[in-house]
């Protein structure tokens, strides 16, 4: 840092050395604090002739917006980038521009879509996805996927072969690997009920898992048994199992869930807020697109969403003007990357062979874009996909702790919320249902249970007052 400040006057001396005192105020360790000067560097040279105090938000979203589009950065360069000039901008200068630029969004663009993440897996057939998953860490479980590629490669064919989910496939996938490697790498043609019913015995008894979880096991196992080995494993009653719990969900008030929606802005207030009024999962939120908003109606069509079933939500009135904004802002990002002859999203199932010109229409957009384009890793497309869900689960787990609720909450909880709070306005618990895409009503039924306002009233013999019957 001492050679950097030697060649410079003192007037940008005396600016480095407050930029770097702000950095130790924000904790950045200081073998990372050259490169954020670096990178603040790289911003003023970037508007040479402009004093930095004179640029407006939108010059430097566009600054970061250029950034995004460097394919030579990795994700935590990218943040770290943010970092810097966030810093430079709420710590140091102080700026309207510190309030103004959403760094929430541009931090959630930081981390683009793994392979395996659930929107851009399925483009990669089992044997492609499998090689790569060999190839993406170390540890036992890799060996065993190095060991035992054609079976997981014939698991992942008859799973695909009957349409269940992308999830499933990972889980069933995970178990069997662990399976084999509880059996010390044996093939599962050479095994049967015997080492099933340890394996079962084994995750409840030494790994206490929850019976959901040694349910899951199970289902996995038998699957790989009947469909892919065509071998029947006989009577596996006598296995010990996990006993079942009984969750409640966590449910938040009215008033706690405006004090969480409040603590958040931008992008992300907007994600939560459409979350919780309209009951969709997270990645139902995020997979969104420019189509699937109908104002005239206000209505979102929710396209194949889990179990494959679409259905249609109520679209907030309080979020409509919000959401138009969204879109006009989405409408300028795609102009600007068609301009740079990009401009293309992913397409569900196979609607990019059928219409190969559609990913590059505005209404497939979605309505959460990222700000970095990636490289696709089936063909190497450069796309823009949507915002990674782990910047929106940052950031409510964020926001809870800054509006002192002191229970679980992440994203999820919207939907809990949303569900309780239709029960407690006396809406129709089959249409509550609907609205949640749920398969039966008993799974609805889960929320009469956390009311705040159950149907008998009930009160503590402690509020009682003595002499009452």
């Amino acid at each position: 840092m001492s050679e950097f400040l030697t060649h410079t006057p003192d007037a940008v001396a005396r600016f480095y050395d407050n930029y770097v005192a702000c950095l130790h105020k924000a904790s950045v360790p200081e073998k990372q604090r050259r490169w954020y000067v670096k990178h603040v560097e790289a911003f003023i040279k970037a508007h040479s002739g402009r004093k930095i105090k004179s640029l407006t938000s939108q010059e430097v979203s566009e600054y970061l917006d250029m950034l995004g589009r460097q394919n030579r950065l990795s994700g935590w360069q990218f943040s770290q980038c943010i970092d810097a000039i966030r810093i430079l901008y709420c710590e140091l200068l102080s700026t309207p521009v510190c309030q103004s630029v959403d760094w929430d969004f541009w931090k959630a663009s930081a981390r683009q879509l793994d392979i395996d993440h659930p929107t851009t897996a399925r483009q990669l057939s089992p044997e492609e996805l499998s090689y790569l998953k060999e190839r993406k860490g170390e540890g036992p479980l890799q060996q065993v996927r190095a060991d035992h590629h054609d079976l997981l490669v014939r698991l992942a064919c008859e799973i695909r072969r009957r349409g269940y989910a992308w999830r499933t496939e990972q889980s069933y996938e995970q178990w069997i690997c662990r399976y084999i490697l509880f059996c010390k790498g044996l093939s599962p043609e050479q095994t049967g009920a015997t080492e099933v019913r340890a394996f079962l015995e084994y995750l409840a008894i030494r790994r206490r898992v929850s019976a959901s979880t040694q349910n899951q096991a199970l289902c996995a196992l038998v699957f790989l048994y009947a469909r892919v080995l065509d071998q029947k494993l006989g009577e596996l009653e006598t296995f010990t199992r996990a006993k079942r719990a009984r969750n409640l969900p966590v449910v938040l008030s009215r008033s706690e869930v405006m004090s969480l929606l409040g603590q958040l802005q931008g992008i992300h207030k907007i994600l939560a807020s459409l979350l919780y009024g309209t009951g969709m999962r997270l990645l139902e939120g995020l997979r969104l697109r420019v189509q699937d908003l109908d104002f005239t109606y206000n209505r979102i069509h929710v396209h194949q969403a889990k179990g494959k079933k679409d259905r249609y939500v109520p679209l907030p009135g309080s979020l409509a003007d919000d959401l138009h904004e969204q879109i006009v802002a989405v409408r300028q990002l795609h102009e600007k990357d068609l301009a740079a002859g990009f401009g293309e999203v992913i397409l569900p199932d196979a609607l990019q062979r059928k219409y190969p010109n559609a990913g590059r229409e505005f209404k497939w957009q979605f309505l959460f874009p990222s700000g970095r384009l990636a490289v696709d890793p089936h063909g190497g497309k450069i796309r823009r996909h949507h915002l990674h869900e782990s910047g929106l689960q940052k950031a409510v787990k964020r926001a809870a702790i800054a509006a002192d609720i002191n229970k679980r909450v992440g994203c999820h909880t919207l939907r809990h919320c949303f569900a309780t709070h239709l029960l407690e306005a006396n809406h129709d618990i089959r249409t509550v249902q609907e609205l949640l895409g749920h398969a039966h009503v008993s799974t609805t039924m889960i929320y009469t249970h956390v009311l705040s306002r159950p149907g008998v009233g009930v009160f503590s013999p402690l509020d009682l007052v003595p002499g009452e019957q």
